[in-house]
């Protein structure tokens, strides 16, 4: 008898653990996923769709899991019993499980008060409003930012770096662009190599970078940005990436920011025969690449259980990230130990198997929607 997989949830980890199971266990499990929206958003490409370069592509989730070798079923998964391995939905459907792979997500919240917020979804009119007034001179100055914690910064960047390559298309010469962050340095988590190039493009391009600062709000009367510890940043707009907050299950174990604690095989610590991946744990990395990967390990980990011939390794991920800069994309990668890069390379040709069309470095992820790209 197969052994039932409830995976919660209809992202990128989501689909990886649900193509990984059925890879490495293949008749031995059944995926169920249950997922609120009833579409998948590839949004990698989003940061793109504001300067008319890219569409962010939507897919409808019950296909995509049906290839993936999993059953899709509308409903959000309101809590989970570990002991009695049942899970039951907000509208109160209860589902009995072998397994359960928690893998919903985070909730999108606004950062910055005051700011446009890039939500990284299609036919954002607030975005696209913003940098079309700065392409049409209506704006001179415009800091790019993004909270403190767990936000991937990378889009960041890239939305700063296509504004420059817009601005010296459209021959506009009287307007500037600032990124301020938090970080220590420009994408110190893939290490010094990435940071020191990405710092160096910037330069290049005429992109100021402000460093280890926070933002607080946009007061857009005054033209300014206040930070902490610095007091403010002129700017006449500000585009900021959102705040992550964990969703909460009931019956699963979660820290003070609502981020699920697991180990290194995807387990939840106090649960048996419970797993998470994706940027729902507590994991400080939020990134699709790093999701996948967790997801791969939670997936090997449940089929050596069954008995499958298959190593259960523990995650030792690596940041690998497509880098659009309005030229030539750049590729990079770190090693991480403990959410920090530790060894870091920028490569101008995609060092795996990929390219500038596959901003998402997944084992299963990428070759499947290159293969629904083939099939288009």
């Amino acid at each position: 008898m197969s052994a039932r997989v409830l995976i919660a949830g209809g992202g990128v980890a989501a689909l990886e653990a649900a193509i990984a199971l059925h890879e490495m266990a293949g008749e031995l499990v059944e995926v169920d996923m249950y997922a609120p929206r009833e579409d998948f958003i590839y949004r990698p490409f989003a940061v793109a769709e504001p300067y008319g370069a890219s569409r962010a592509m939507r897919y409808d989730l019950a296909e995509l899991a049906e290839r993936c070798g999993a059953t899709y079923h509308r409903g959000s998964i309101g809590s989970v019993d570990g002991e009695a391995k049942r899970a039951h939905t907000h509208d109160g459907v209860e589902i009995a499980y072998d397994y359960v792979i928690v893998a919903c997500g985070t909730r999108l919240l606004a950062s910055v008060s005051g700011a446009v917020i890039f939500w990284g979804v299609p036919d954002d009119g607030r975005v696209q409003g913003l940098i079309r007034d700065l392409r049409e001179g209506k704006l001179h100055r415009v800091a790019f930012t993004m909270p403190g914690g767990g936000t991937w910064a990378l889009p960041i960047y890239e939305l700063a770096l296509l504004a420059e390559a817009e601005l010296s298309k459209q021959g506009v010469e009287d307007a500037s662009l600032v990124v301020v962050t938090p970080e220590d340095s420009p994408l110190h988590l893939f290490g010094r190599a990435v940071s020191e190039r990405m710092a160096a493009l910037l330069a290049e391009r005429g992109i100021e970078v402000v460093t280890g600062v926070t933002p607080i709000r946009f007061e857009e009367d005054e033209r300014c940005l206040s930070v902490s510890p610095r007091a403010s940043i002129e700017a006449d707009a500000v585009l900021s990436l959102p705040r992550m907050e964990g969703r909460r299950i009931g019956g699963v174990p979660y820290d003070l920011a609502g981020f699920i604690p697991i180990d290194d095989h995807g387990r939840v610590r106090g649960m048996q025969h419970t797993y998470a991946a994706g940027d729902a744990t507590n994991f400080p990395v939020k990134q699709g690449g790093v999701s996948t990967q967790q997801a791969d390990v939670a997936a090997e980990a449940i089929a050596a259980e069954l008995g499958c011939d298959i190593e259960a390794k523990s995650l030792d991920p690596v940041l690998r990230g497509v880098l659009w800069t309005g030229a030539k994309p750049l590729y990079l990668s770190g090693y991480l130990s403990g959410g920090h890069g530790e060894t870091s390379s920028v490569s101008d040709e995609a060092p795996w198997e990929g390219g500038a069309e596959d901003k998402l470095v997944g084992r299963y992820l990428t070759p499947f929607f290159a293969g629904l790209a083939a099939r288009s």
